[in-house]
């Protein structure tokens, strides 16, 4: 289990489903209590609060997670929970919302036309006298039952060289993307992970600020400049990703701004390490003129056409399950092998795989730069249910782990396939496929890490 005994806090500015931005300062003591700080905001840059969340509580580590490989399982108890507001306006939205869908005993939470009174703490939870009226703010501290923790080098950065640096990072589980059901929901995935505040990545301008905020005095974040939607060259995972449903992957992207058409690859994986391959999908299409989106400041909202898909099974459980398809739903029926790619075009898509074709998805991008200058690709967050954004009104209003900018626009997709993968024998004697180790493809993304 995780040794969780000091303060975590996240790199940059929070996008929740809903949308809600976000910081926060999680600081863990050895008795199993903790103080957690959640500081909301009305824009995507955490430069205008609206309200902070103090919680108390205490956490208890259980057992290694039996959906989950990797994650720990928790149990979390509430002491107590206060909300400050730092405008009128928040106060009177939340004021609003309490008074109209809390319970019994939280009509009269905040009287109407109180004025707000600034640095004034509201008990919104309390395990004493049993009151509860956090059911309006859509607060649940869910993501508090699953825990990971993992600790690696960050190389140094020239000109420097001074030797690497311990990075601590604790992954909590994932919110879910529908707000009627956070509330109930306990995560398989994970949200982007929060640093140590002794041992996080140098360098880190958000980190110093948020580690000095309280609820009253709540971190405003270096104002950051807004980038044009580039999307032109190669974007790849910086890490193994965790989705909710036990999914663990690597994603590698190509878009070819000439002509609005894109190709990737998603490498499926039975272990969160992203070591033991299952199935590899390619798929290929086009995507629209991006407009800038009118629910997530700061994003752009596009269509993506998906015309094409091919399948490449990795091990036996994945050739078994598709060779008992049903003929005509998933390839050329009992023709599956390892390590051999198959068209699945011509039946529509691969039923099995939950893959439709021809297909479009509404979807959610951003870029930005991180503190390294380097290029970053957001793109949205895959419903928590496992459907898809197929609709305008599902379009996604927060994001996933970043993809890193690994290759400019005038790079070839095919030279990143033909570099991860190596050719090997299998039992029969035939040429199969094997992908490089996960470090291999992190050197790649220009981001080559030692993990433990």
């Amino acid at each position: 289990p995780p040794a969780v005994s000091q303060l975590c806090l996240p790199r940059r500015c929070e996008v929740r489903p809903g949308p809600e931005f976000l910081t926060r300062s999680y600081l863990f003591y050895t008795n199993r209590l903790f103080k957690a700080l959640q500081f909301y905001y009305w824009d995507p840059s955490c430069r205008d609060p609206s309200y902070s969340l103090v919680i108390k509580g205490k956490l208890r580590l259980r057992q290694a997670s039996w959906i989950t490989r990797g994650a720990t399982e928790a149990d979390y108890h509430l002491h107590k929970v206060g909300i400050v507001f730092h405008s009128q306006r928040a106060m009177r939205e939340v004021a609003s919302r309490t008074n109209q869908t809390s319970g019994q005993g939280c009509e009269g939470f905040l009287p109407p036309g109180r004025s707000w009174a600034p640095g004034a703490l509201y008990e919104v939870l309390s395990a004493r006298t049993e009151r509860d009226c956090t059911a309006a703010l859509g607060f649940a501290m869910h993501e508090l039952s699953l825990l990971r923790v993992e600790r690696h080098l960050q190389p140094p950065a020239p000109p420097q060289h001074s030797g690497s640096r311990l990075v601590e990072e604790l992954y909590l589980g994932d919110i879910h993307t529908d707000w009627a059901e956070r509330l109930h929901y306990r995560p398989t995935g994970y949200q982007r992970p929060m640093q140590s505040a002794l041992h996080h990545v140098h360098p880190c301008p958000a980190c110093g600020i948020i580690s000095r905020a309280d609820e009253h005095h709540p971190p405003v974040l270096p104002a950051r400049a807004a980038l044009p939607m580039q999307l032109s060259g190669s974007w790849v995972s910086a890490h193994c990703e965790v989705r909710p449903a036990v999914l663990f992957l690597t994603r590698f992207f190509t878009f070819h701004g000439n002509n609005h058409t894109w190709e990737g690859r998603y490498y499926h994986y039975s272990d969160p390490l992203c070591r033991q391959p299952t199935f590899t999908i390619y798929a290929s299409g086009h995507y629209s003129q991006g407009i800038p989106s009118s629910k997530v400041r700061g994003g752009t909202e596009l269509a993506f056409k998906v015309t094409q898909a091919r399948v490449t099974p990795m091990d036996q459980v994945t050739v078994l399950m598709l060779n008992a398809s049903e003929p005509g739903s998933c390839g050329l029926a009992g023709s599956w092998s390892a390590g051999l790619e198959q068209d699945i075009t011509p039946t529509n898509g691969c039923l099995a795989l939950g893959i439709k074709l021809p297909h479009t998805e509404y979807e959610l991008f951003k870029t930005e730069q991180d503190s390294q200058e380097r290029s970053l690709l957001y793109i949205g967050e895959r419903p928590t249910d496992g459907s898809s954004p197929d609709s305008p009104d599902k379009r996604p209003t927060s994001y996933q782990a970043p993809l890193i900018q690994c290759a400019a626009a005038s790079e070839e997709f095919s030279n990143y396939i033909s570099l991860k993968y190596v050719g090997r024998k299998d039992a029969n004697g035939t040429e199969a496929l094997k992908p490089l180790p996960v470090a291999f493809l992190l050197l790649i993304a220009l981001l080559f890490l030692k993990w433990d």
